[in-house]
């Protein structure tokens, strides 16, 4: 499944705490590229890419290779939600019903 999201952090700083949120998922990097992240693990396989649109906007792009909603796919939008943390620590999830 394919995953965006929109952030005003910068390309560098969404790499980092990719980073550091896969890896604690007990996934691999496997491709280090300046602007993109292969993770592999037990879950899947997950690539990330970042790219500088609108100004200062960042668009992150995650792509997993799991089908429907797996848990790879909750975990790639539990990371969104701790870049929206980092820009606003205040920021808590709620429920959408």
């Amino acid at each position: 499944m394919k995953h965006l999201h929109r952030t005003q952090l910068p390309a560098a700083e969404v790499l980092e705490q990719a980073d550091a949120f896969f890896r604690g998922l007990e996934l691999e990097r496997t491709l280090n590229a300046p602007r993109a992240r292969t993770y592999v693990g037990v879950l899947g396989e997950v690539h990330l890419s970042v790219q500088k649109e609108a100004g200062h906007y960042t668009l992150v792009s995650v792509d997993t290779d799991q089908m429907g909603e797996s848990r790879l796919d909750r975990n790639a939008k539990r990371f969104f939600v701790e870049l929206r943390r980092t820009m606003d620590p205040r920021h808590t999830l709620k429920a959408a019903y």
